[in-house]
């Protein structure tokens, strides 16, 4: 497949899990991808695998929480990969905490890293965009945007991407540039393993209760979320703008 010949793609948090497998799934289908983390030497394993493949890839740092960072970052992407079409905002940290508990230092780390930053990127991607009249951007959002338990600053965050992505949409379509949003279920990552972790249990035995409550009856794979993004940053989703897409096998 290579509907994305020619199309250079932006992932950031692009290191591990949902972010390293939506890196692999742009590339393989043509992409030159700017595998961006916060330091290059972090996305660097990423972008070998996808040049080892016969793709498109380089590792960029850059703290997206930082404009200027980003601005900066985005100019040498164009410069060297040629282009900026697509946009994937997938940078995130969680700081759980039940809400009595939560240090305001963790809740202002988790808006910034999670939603600021998607602001940042995306305000960056579209000085590129609206000049070519063309672009494509995802954003992703999660399930707990519904609210949940020790959650208040990234559920918080994640509902704020919901919004931003419906409000780019409006301003930005009428320079066909799309905006949507995925809201992953329970996907096995690192980040889900850390949170497993924090209330006590093995990522196998929470990823076991979580399955059990899905009824699709197991819980997703990073690859599963990567194919939909795909979808979304393709001109088969030509007509599909301001929408979050949830993907979590069923559950309410």
């Amino acid at each position: 497949m290579s509907r994305f010949t020619d199309k250079v793609a932006v992932v950031t948090g692009a290191a591990q899990g949902i972010g390293a497998a939506t890196a692999r799934r742009l590339a393989e289908e043509g992409a030159a991808v700017a595998v961006v983390d916060l330091t290059a030497e972090r996305g660097e394993a990423v972008a070998a695998q996808i040049r080892e493949k016969g793709g498109t890839a380089r590792a960029y740092g850059c703290d997206v929480a930082d404009l200027d960072a980003v601005e900066v970052v985005f100019a040498r992407i164009v410069e060297e990969l040629g282009g900026l079409h697509i946009l994937v905002n997938n940078a995130g940290i969680t700081r759980d905490n039940l809400f009595f508990k939560m240090p305001k230092a963790d809740w202002d780390t988790v808006l910034t890293v999670n939603l600021t930053s998607a602001f940042n990127c995306a305000q960056a991607a579209q000085t590129y965009m609206v000049k070519q009249r063309y672009g494509k951007i995802v954003s992703l959002s999660s399930r707990s945007a519904l609210g949940n338990r020790g959650q208040a600053n990234y559920a918080a965050a994640k509902a704020g991407i919901q919004g931003l992505t419906a409000t780019l949409a409006i301003e930005l379509g009428p320079y066909d540039i799309n905006v949507n949003a995925v809201a992953p279920g329970y996907i096995a990552t690192a980040m889900t393993a850390a949170t497993a972790e924090r209330v006590g249990s093995a990522p196998e035995e929470h990823q076991q209760l979580a399955a059990e409550r899905t009824p699709l009856r197991r819980v997703g794979q990073p690859e599963e979320i990567a194919a939909v993004v795909a979808f979304l940053a393709g001109d088969d989703a030509s007509y599909v703008s301001g929408q979050t897409l949830y993907v979590n096998g069923g559950a309410r």
